[in-house]
């Protein structure tokens, strides 16, 4: 009997492990360095047994992943084999997408390049602060992991996107721009809206970033008009948790408020245009002025300091006063000098009466004029956590709260709906919720929590800070 020498070579099995995302995050961490504010389900790239256990192992190079059914050295060759088949047109975004793809530990942390007319049916939506907002169909969809036993990228095939343009960005590209998606891949994607690539409109020849399209709109729209009263802890849990990501990627939003909060098949933080590192010493805030939405915007930012996390933290307080309230903030007045002024001397939106009591001290504790008394994000993550879990216990303060809060806006919406009347929110001209530069002069110190007592306000829009610590609200008893 002749034997072959021919040495028959074993087909690639998939040896990926189903995630357990309650337990590890969906991919590998690249730096060791810790914040105050590291999860414990992060995975980091040196730990090669954590990986194995999170992810399994690799069927072609058989080593640990490096996110779920995602392995970063054999998929950067395969994106570097087809780094001569597209080009941008532009130097530094084919730099920017090559880049990302050499170095991508999951599918989150791509981009490619996707002309524009693999889109179909681009519709206008909206105009914001800095550019244009359209909504796409994606026949092909984008990667999301190379299928080992079919030797082919398997991609989530029918997708619709939303196209950002950038104003102006079609001769010079804008740092803007690549500020932007540079923050999308640098941040752990969970409850962030996911950047899939760049287009070029071929008619203005602006870039586009190729985004997640949320088909519910933003925050403001889901509370007016869609209200889910059962899942506002869960929704506002998922808010902390993206700007946890963002904080221990050590950045800031510096444009956090509820346009830029979207709703699809959850809750996403978008808008990543203004992030920046956490401590950056070059602002100039004081010279050119800040950027944002001045309800939304803390005291100290207002007065030229510069931006830091406890500022973001302040503007999730509002975010979630008006969630829970469902009232615009300070719609009513000019978003002048005048109410900038009144912000600094200790001026609130008002928190609505059957807000239960545990969020609004919690509330109170994120807009505290002292930024050291406002909590973290983790500490606002673990709470909310924390709530949520407690939220179906029957015996439970929070259940007992929720419930009552719950009944309270479903009788409120249930009477106006029998009543066929909408919830028209009339809004001040000068009420204005885009982002801007705002440059406002001789504004006042920040009054201090423990000054803030004695002042008297118009008593329907007031709400006084308390001077205790965040660490009183924790073990609270409301």
């Amino acid at each position: 009997m002749e034997v072959s020498n021919k040495v028959t070579k074993e087909k690639p099995r998939n040896l990926w492990k189903e995630v357990d995302f309650n337990k590890y995050q969906w991919h590998v961490t690249i730096s060791s360095i810790t914040t105050e504010e590291v999860d414990d389900k992060i995975v980091y790239m040196e730990d090669l047994e954590k990986r194995k256990e999170a992810y399994g192992i690799c069927g072609e190079c058989n080593e640990p992943g490096t996110g779920s059914k995602w392995c970063q050295p054999c998929n950067m060759k395969r994106f570097k084999e087809n780094f001569k088949n597209w080009t941008s047109g532009n130097n530094d975004i084919d730099e920017l997408i090559q880049y990302s793809q050499l170095n991508a530990v999951f599918d989150t942390k791509y981009l490619e390049w996707i002309p524009y007319e693999r889109f179909q049916n681009v519709t206008y939506i909206t105009r914001g602060g800095f550019g244009e907002i359209y909504s796409a169909y994606w026949p092909e969809g984008y990667i999301f992991y190379w299928d080992i036993e079919k030797q082919e990228w398997k991609r989530s095939t029918g997708k619709k996107v939303a196209l950002k343009s950038l104003i102006n960005t079609s001769e010079i590209i804008s740092p803007d721009f690549i500020n932007e998606i540079r923050s999308h891949l640098q941040i752990y994607f969970e409850a962030i809206v996911q950047c899939f690539g760049i287009t070029q409109n071929p008619n203005t020849k602006d870039y586009m970033m190729v985004l997640n399209y949320c088909e519910n709109g933003n925050l403001r729209n889901i509370y007016l008009n869609k209200p889910n009263y059962s899942s506002k802890i869960l929704h506002l849990l998922r808010i902390a948790n993206g700007l946890l990501d963002i904080h221990n990627a050590e950045k800031v939003h510096k444009d956090f408020h509820s346009g830029n909060i979207l709703h699809g098949s959850g809750v996403y933080i978008s808008d990543l245009g203004m992030c920046e590192p956490a401590n950056n010493k070059e602002q100039s805030v004081k010279r050119e002025g800040v950027y944002g939405v001045l309800p939304y915007m803390a005291p100290e930012v207002l007065r030229g300091y510069q931006y830091t996390k406890a500022a973001d933290i302040y503007s999730f307080g509002i975010i979630m006063n008006e969630y829970l309230s469902e009232e615009i903030p300070f719609n009513d007045v000019p978003h002048d000098h005048i109410l900038a002024v009144k912000i600094c001397e200790g001026l609130r939106p008002k928190i609505s009466d059957d807000v239960p009591k545990f969020f609004v001290e919690l509330i109170m504790k994120c807009w505290n004029v002292n930024a050291e008394y406002r909590p973290t994000a983790k500490e606002l993550y673990q709470l909310l956590k924390k709530w949520r879990e407690e939220q179906y216990h029957i015996y439970s303060r929070i259940y007992s709260q929720m419930n009552n809060y719950k009944n309270i806006r479903e009788n409120k919406l249930k009477k106006r709906l029998n009543e066929n009347k909408s919830k028209n929110i009339e809004t001040h001209p000068q009420a204005i919720y885009t982002s801007r530069r705002l440059n406002f002069k001789d504004l006042p110190e920040p009054v201090k929590s423990s000054d803030l007592s004695s002042l008297q306000f118009i008593a329907d829009t007031v709400q006084l800070v308390p001077a205790n610590p965040i660490s009183e609200c924790f073990d609270c008893q409301v």
